[in-house]
Parts: C-alpha cells; structure tokens; sequence
C-alpha cells in the first residue's frame, strides 16, 4: 500500500497530490518536491491516505521535509520577488507599454523567474525580457493572466467586509451569470452586484441552488390565487420570510403568507357565453337528369351548329359572286329606278383631280363623243 498527500504551493490555490512514500506528514507540514516548473516547496492540506499501488503509477514522489535552511532560503526568495516587482514595474513605465505586473515568483533554485500580468490585448515585451534578463541573469518567462486571477494574486477586502474568497478560502471559479441574481431578488445594479476584478460576486452562486428549491413552493409572480378573504394576483414573493404581496381587484395590496393561499382564483372577468354555432346545412346533391333529356338537348345543340355553318356557307357564295371579273369590260352606267333618287346630282369620279377640265364635246360622264352624221 501507498499513500497519497494533498499539497498546495500558495493560499487558497490549486491542490496537487503526491506520493509521499514512507514519509510520515501531517497537516501544515513543508515538504520539497518536483513539479513541471522545477524544485517547489509546499504546504500539506490534507493527511496521507492509503490507496492502492496502481492508482500511484503517474504521482511525483515527495523528496524530503522541508529544513530551517529551506524555509530560509524560501524567505530570501521572497524578498527577490519584490525587488524583481519594483525592476519591472520601472522598466513598464518608462517603455510606456500597455500592461500592468501583477506578481512574480520565482523557483527554489531560482533557476527560472515568472511575471504575471493583465492587458487588454497581446503585448510586444521582447526589449523588457531582455532588462529583466540582464539584470537578474536567470530564465524570465512572462505569463498573462486574467482580472479574476489578478484579484485572487493581489487579494483584498470584498463589500460584505470579509477577505475576497478567491484569495482565502475559493480554489477555483465557477460561472455566474445575472440569472443567478434575478432568482434571488437582487437589484441589477453593478456596483452591488460586481466584486473588486469587476465580474459578478463569486458568493451569488451559493445559494442559487437553495433558492430554486424553495421558489418551488411558492405562486409565480403574475398567477391569480385565492385566499380565505379575497382573490388577487402575486406581485411580490419574499422566499426568506414566506411573505407573499397581493394585488386585488380593487387595487388594494395585500401580504399573506404561503399557507393562506387556498387555491387558483378564477379570472377576474368571466368570458361570455360563447353563441352557438350554427348547424352547417348539408352539402347539395346534384340531380342526375334523366337520359332522354340530355339526348334531347344534345340534338337541338347538333341542328343549332349545323344550321350556323349553312348559314356561313350562303353568306360565302353570295360575297363571292358579288366579286366583278378582272377581264370583264365596264358597262355603261345604269339608270336609278327608284323615282326617289330620279333628280339628285351624280357624284364626281374620285381619280378626277381638282381644277381638270373635261375635253370639248364630251358627255357628262367623260366617255368619247358620238361622231354625227354631218362629219
């Protein structure tokens, strides 16, 4: 059997496990280890448990407890770190470059140097790596951050006057979203709702789940309920206390509790009767006529058609005769015979032009003189 030890290397950060062997730890106890960045010192959190052989095949083994000697060189590590901070912080200012250093650390062996930082956007830093380079004479590597991890670095005193809970006692973040503070019945206002990174208080996230729960037990705001004394509508519902604020009819405003409420109230103004509908009449069946009858129209439909088409048959042959032959010489022109139209003037030829005399000893109509017996 192995055993297995919780350790964490800052305040309220991540925790890690190890196999700390034949070691015998207890909680609070320093111990060196190996970690992906280099040689650490941390803390134990939690007291070796027992576990299977196999489950420990991926853990680091713990080197040793921690001596005097290391927690000494652990405090001159601490006071590099803030002369590297001030360096740094310099060296920003007079670059003028968009950023702001949060924090350093720096390994055991002080074999590697990491600065944390927040920026809106990415950040050329190459020249300041090369300062911090030249004057510290070890590995730099600069890591950006966001402002959540900023505010559990730096810590600070939250609006409900306790230690943020990021930098105490909160190892990682959950979402929070607005919904959470709408369920509980907190104003939307962000300088209330808002913690010192500017997002929304970590602490609205404890007791959403409480609050769904006892919001089940509860009217919806805007459902009508009937009450021993009246009927209203929920305007208001305190789950805390269990009051809940009525709006009657009368517009008055009333508060119960939860146990007063009997059942649904019925709507404040009954629908009218609806009409009845009237009967649709059946569909009409259309009569089948009999078979003599639609002969008989067939037939006097046959001799309509045959009697149209003689019709156009006699009205071609007739225009057809009235047609004159092209070879057909012209003939003198006829005599009315109605006595009507005995005296009127006969018009003019149409080819005649204006101002054209008719030749000497021509007849009325233009055609050649008749030679006398005289010539």
């Amino acid at each position: 059997m192995s055993h297995i030890v919780s350790i964490q290397f800052s305040k309220a950060s991540k925790i890690y496990d190890f196999n700390s062997g034949t070691l015998e730890l207890a909680q609070g106890d320093h111990v060196v280890v190996e970690t992906e960045r280099g040689v650490g010192v941390g803390q134990v959190v939690k007291p070796p448990v027992e576990k299977d052989a196999a489950a420990l095949a991926s853990l680091t083994l713990v080197k040793r407890k921690a001596t005097p000697e290391d927690m000494a060189t652990v405090e001159r590590i601490g006071l590099k770190e803030q002369e590297a901070h001030q360096f740094c912080v310099s060296r920003i200012i007079e670059r003028n470059m968009p950023m702001k250093l949060v924090r350093v650390e720096y390994q055991f062996d002080s074999s590697k140097a990491i600065f944390f930082f927040t920026a809106d956007g990415r950040v050329d830093f190459r020249d300041l790596v090369k300062d911090l380079a030249h004057s510290f004479h070890t590995r730099i590597e600069m890591r950006q951050i966001g402002v959540r991890d900023e505010a559990k670095m730096t810590g600070g005193i939250g609006i409900c006057g306790r230690e943020l809970c990021c930098s105490s006692w909160l190892r990682e973040f959950q979402p929070v979203s607005v919904k959470m503070a709408k369920e509980q019945n907190l104003a939307l206002n962000p300088n209330k709702i808002s913690g010192q990174c500017g997002r929304l208080l970590c602490c609205l996230d404890y007791e959403y789940d409480t609050y769904c729960c006892l919001r089940k037990n509860f009217p919806k705001s805007g459902k009508r309920v009937l009450t021993v004394n009246a009927v209203g509508v929920v305007d208001k519902v305190n789950i805390l206390t269990g009051n809940i604020t009525l709006k009657l009819d009368d517009n008055k405003i009333v508060v119960i509790k939860r146990d007063e409420i009997l059942g649904d109230g019925a709507p404040a103004t009954a629908p009218a009767a609806a009409a009845p509908t009237p009967a649709k009449a059946p569909p009409r069946v259309r009569e089948r006529r009999p078979e003599q009858r639609r002969k008989q129209e067939k037939t006097s439909l046959e001799s309509y058609n045959t009697q149209v088409e003689n019709s156009q048959k006699a009205t071609a042959a007739v225009a057809a005769s009235a047609v004159p032959k092209a070879s057909a010489a012209p003939s003198a022109p006829t005599v009315p015979t109605d006595p009507a139209k005995a005296g009127q003037p006969r018009k003019k030829h149409r080819s005649r032009k204006h101002g054209h005399r008719k030749p000497s000893g021509g007849s009325s109509d233009g055609s050649t003189p008749t030679p006398t017996s005289g010539a």
